[in-house]
Parts: C-alpha cells; sequence; structure tokens
C-alpha cells in the first residue's frame, strides 16, 4: 500500500473536494494543516498558488471552493461510492483509444493524457494504441466523453475494437496483473477494517488524522480500479473493497462533523488524503499494468 501523506496544496483540494461545490474559510484550512504538522504560511502559499493555477477560486473573503477546472478529476474521484456499478458484463470486445505521436515534447499535456487513461484503465498495446475491455457502462460514447474531459488530448481517437487476432487479444489480456490487482484491493480492505475496529479508541483528531490518511488510500485504490471483467481478474474483491470504504467513510465523517460544523461546511462525504494519484499511487493501483503510460 502507497502511503503518501499530504502536502499543503494535496489537503486543501482534498477538504475542498469533500464538499462537493461548497466553500471553506481560510482558517479551516489552516486549522486542518495544523493537524498534519503544515504550517501556516504554507498553507497560505499553497492556496494562492492554487488559485493562480484556476484550481480553487474565491466564494466569499476569505472562503474558496473548487475551481470549475478541477471539477472532472473531482467528480471522478467523488463518484467512488459506484465504482462497482460501472462495469457490466463483458462480450469479449475492447475499447481503444489512437493517441500515436500526440503532444510529443508537451509534458504537461503528456500527463493530462496519462491521466485520462489512467482513470479509464487503460493500457498500452502498442506504441500510441491503448487498450481496454469494453464493459464500461455507457460504452464507448460515454467512454470518449469521460476521456476527453479528464484531459485526453482531442485529436486522439477512441473507438471500438473486436475480433483481435489470437495473439493480440492474448497479449491485450497479460496487460494487467490480475493477481497484484486483487491482492492491492484486499489489503485495501484490510487496512480500512483494521482501522475501523480501532477508532473508538483514539482522540478525535487521532481519528481525523487516521481516517483521512486510510481512507484517502482506499479511494486512490478504488478511483484508479480499471474495472477488469471477471475473465481478466476477479471482480468480488472489488466489489468487497468499496462496501467496506463505503462504512469507513461514514465513520470518518462523524469524525470530521465537528470540525466541518464548527467552520459551516457540511460534508458529504469524509475529507480523505488523495495525494499520489498518480505516479507511484497509480502503477500500485493499476497492479503495475505493463504497458501502463508514465
Amino acid at each position: 500500500m502507497v502511503n503518501v501523506k499530504p502536502n499543503a496544496k494535496s489537503l486543501i483540494l482534498d477538504l475542498l473536494q469533500s464538499l462537493r461545490g461548497r466553500a471553506l474559510p481560510v482558517r479551516a484550512l489552516v486549522e486542518a494543516g495544523a493537524l498534519f504538522g503544515l504550517a501556516e504560511n504554507g498553507v497560505r502559499v499553497s492556496l494562492a498558488r492554487l488559485l493562480a493555477r484556476g484550481l480553487v477560486e474565491r466564494d466569499e473573503p476569505g472562503s474558496y471552493r473548487l475551481a470549475a477546472s478541477a471539477q472532472p478529476v473531482s467528480r471522478r474521484v467523488g463518484g467512488w461510492s459506484s465504482a462497482d456499478a460501472r462495469a457490466l458484463r463483458w462480450d469479449g470486445a475492447w475499447l481503444a483509444v489512437l493517441a500515436h505521436g500526440l503532444a510529443k515534447g508537451d509534458r504537461p499535456a503528456r500527463r493530462c493524457d496519462a491521466r485520462a487513461l489512467a482513470f479509464l484503465g487503460f493500457a498500452e498495446l502498442d506504441p500510441g494504441f491503448f487498450i481496454r475491455p469494453d464493459n464500461l457502462r455507457g460504452g464507448v460514447a460515454e467512454t470518449r466523453r469521460a476521456l476527453y474531459e479528464l484531459g485526453l488530448d482531442p485529436a486522439a481517437r477512441v473507438l471500438l475494437a473486436s475480433e483481435l487476432d489470437e495473439k493480440t487479444e492474448a497479449r491485450a489480456r497479460r496487460l494487467w496483473d490480475g493477481a497484484a490487482l486483487v491482492r492491492a484491493q484486499r489489503e485495501a480492505r484490510e487496512e480500512i477494517e483494521r482501522s475501523a475496529s480501532r477508532l473508538h479508541r483514539l482522540t478525535r483528531e487521532a481519528a481525523m488524522i487516521e481516517t483521512f490518511l486510510v481512507g484517502g488510500r482506499a479511494i486512490r485504490q478504488i478511483a484508479l480500479d480499471p474495472c477488469l471483467p471477471e475473465a481478466i481478474a476477479p471482480e468480488a474483491e472489488r466489489r468487497a473493497l468499496v462496501a467496506a470504504m463505503r462504512e469507513y467513510d461514514r465513520a470518518g465523517r462523524a469524525r470530521w462533523s465537528e470540525f466541518m460544523r464548527a467552520h459551516d461546511a457540511p460534508h458529504r462525504s469524509a475529507p480523505a488524503n488523495l495525494a499520489g494519484l498518480s505516479g507511484e499511487a497509480r502503477a500500485a493501483a493499476l497492479g503495475n499494468p505493463t504497458g501502463s503510460m508514465t
């Protein structure tokens, strides 16, 4: 399990993410930062930088909310509780993305492409050719819309691929390490179950910190789960993880409720540490797909 602690930037985004469009005052962000050993000046500087980048916006004097530019990823991550309903029965067809030659030399654009493809569970079969089973609800049209919304280059082509030759089919199915994926799902579930069993022994502040960190690791796992069909990776452990995280989220909301009420910020989900939804965390969540984009 990847252990990623929040920095000031990720803490701000994660707290605002939990509010689903509502605002939070700066004093609340500073107070939350102190829980994690983050200095007030560092929180304020990070907030100013996020504002300049257009990731947060002012709601009223001294209060901020997530900006529209951050909403696509926020919605994707925030939809973790229905992740077990994203996948349908697989008929053997594949979704494909042709992205050969796109964004060469443009690192920010390549990061956007990689993020979009990772969130939808694509792996690279051949250079510039990404693929995943066609088992996502909404099919190719919804997948295309989601990929572009998450930042995939509009010049990339998203299409349906069927009747792969035998060798290509076998190679495609090996792109994901199903055993590693199931192991990561099980570890995430067991971690939140262990944490849930000890929360009642912790102080309120300690429980806030623990649910933020442990819940964040589980949500990263769920948000980046490729939702593979049973023929490639067993689905039961993914469903069990989502169900366990729903219970843990209720526990997390309870521990954060007093803090949020004090700042007039009713939250719809427990704040969770989502730092690391790329890089090492992405690789771990996807079970180290052999052809993943970096």
